[in-house]
């Protein structure tokens, strides 16, 4: 069996619980090939020289996890800059929050150039490589062009744009056609393959070889989609946790006479998070019988608070829940609770099945595994209602959600309202049918598909 190598951003002992769904099952494939997982270690070198990082091995179990040191100038000009100043924005349809520094760049460049050069002594003949994600894009380009053979795939966890968006990124030609030095590229939707081969359709005059095979810029390249899924199994576990457990019985007790609606996201502008609370205080504005009765809890966890926009987002949202809780709370009721910090893990499942309602309404999403984890973590019995944006990834499949436009605050309104009043039998039979489809294609089917599929491709 190839051993498989993992490359992103950054790395996660697998055999840690914390390290999440994904590093579990990226953990269960490189523990039986004793694989490799590299990246970056997290430690920023201040004075560092640029394209220059020291590698640290150690051992986790059978897996090998190899990292990398960032110097400040490549961290600044790769990660904060390329990575998440212009691919992040520009990939959820935020032109005008992007920062087209011509810097940025050439760090990104340098980072993915020196992570190539790291890696390729590392490497066995037969390895199967799969890389990781928007902070790695031309990495096989890299690679290829150190002589590097092996098989190479890559997943991009984020949404792609339409072409034309996609064309505001400067030299936005040489990014695309680094994905041509991959055997296999997976997204996350049918509109994101829709969106890429459009792309190279318009841009790179690319011809489509058959439902999945593209050629242009002189390669070809497979090109699919694997929807990421949670490891529903782990997460169930956890539901039946005591952490979870005692969370639900005490969410349960303070709240006997309301109905709880929960949004878990981090402090994102692609989460939609102040469009939320617009829609529930129209909620409560249209549908006065919920006043003193229905809950919001946001739960928006720190992200890149160093950025202004997340600053601006922060304040926007701080005065919108004041602005609720000031115009419609009583001495014993304050109709939004609004927490900007991480809530434990373990405590997530019990939140979810104490919620009546899951609002996960971003503006754009790749997939969105928040709405997954809802589901599961539903009483069969009593379920909540899950209410989706349908511009998350998660909503080509979870089609028995209630699908909302969140640009669309009474619309969104009328259906919190509709989620509130579902019937019981209603309510069973949709969870019923997405509990099955989760199922089916939970993490573990995503690993396997998409590594059949990378095996599969013609090199």
């Amino acid at each position: 069996m190839s051993r498989l190598v993992v490359v992103s951003n950054r790395l996660a002992d697998p055999r840690k619980p914390a390290a999440g769904g994904l590093a579990v099952a990226l953990g269960e494939a490189l523990n039986q090939t004793g694989g490799l997982w590299f990246g970056w270690s997290g430690t920023v070198v201040e004075g560092g020289t640029p394209g220059e990082g020291e590698l640290h091995t150690r051992q986790a179990g059978a897996v090998t996890l190899a990292s990398v040191d960032l110097c400040r100038e490549d961290h600044d000009s790769y990660y904060h800059g390329y990575s998440n100043s212009v691919l992040w924005p520009v990939f959820h349809y935020r032109l005008d929050l992007a920062d087209f520094n011509a810097s940025y760049i050439a760090g990104y460049r340098r980072v993915n150039q020196m992570f190539a050069r790291k890696l390729l002594p590392l490497l066995r003949d037969d390895d199967v490589i799969w890389v990781h994600d928007y902070h790695l894009i031309p990495l096989a380009a890299e690679l290829r062009a150190m002589g590097c053979k092996q098989r190479i795939g890559f997943f991009l966890h984020i949404p792609v744009p339409p072409p034309l968006i996609m064309a505001a990124i400067p030299q936005h030609e040489w990014l695309m056609r680094s994905l041509f030095a991959y055997d296999l590229v997976g997204l996350q939707s049918e509109a994101d393959v829709s969106h890429f081969t459009r792309y190279v359709r318009n841009e790179g005059s690319a011809e489509a070889l058959d439902e999945k095979r593209v050629r242009a810029f002189g390669a070809t390249v497979v090109v699919q989609s694997f929807p990421i899924g949670i490891d529903v199994d782990e997460f169930t576990r956890l539901t039946h946790a005591p952490d979870a457990v005692e969370t639900y019985e005490n969410m349960r007790d303070e709240y006997s006479r309301r109905r709880l609606l929960l949004g878990i996201d981090r402090l994102d502008y692609s989460k939609g998070i102040p469009q939320r609370v617009r829609a529930f205080r129209e909620l409560l504005d249209r549908y006065p019988e919920n006043r003193d009765s229905a809950t919001l809890i946001m739960i928006a966890s720190p992200t890149r608070d160093d950025v202004n926009a997340y600053g601006d987002l922060r304040q926007e949202l701080e005065g919108l829940c004041g602005s609720v809780n000031g115009d419609y709370g009583e001495l014993d009721w304050m109709p939004v609770r609004y927490i900007h910090r991480m809530v434990a893990r373990k405590r997530v499942p019990g939140l979810c099945r104490a919620a009546a309602v899951g609002l996960v309404t971003p503006l754009r999403d790749g997939m969105n595994l928040v709405a997954k984890e809802y589901v599961v973590a539903q009483d069969p019995d009593d379920p909540g209602v899950l209410v989706l944006s349908r511009f998350a990834g998660a909503a080509e499949q979870l089609k028995e959600a209630l699908l909302v436009n969140p640009y669309d605050t009474q619309g969104m309104a009328d259906s919190i309202q509709q989620a509130l009043q579902m019937p019981l039998a209603e309510r069973q039979a949709r969870h019923q049918k997405l509990m099955a489809r989760i199922k089916e294609h939970d993490v573990h089917w995503w690993r396997k598909a998409f590594l059949n599929a990378l095996q599969a491709a013609e090199q």
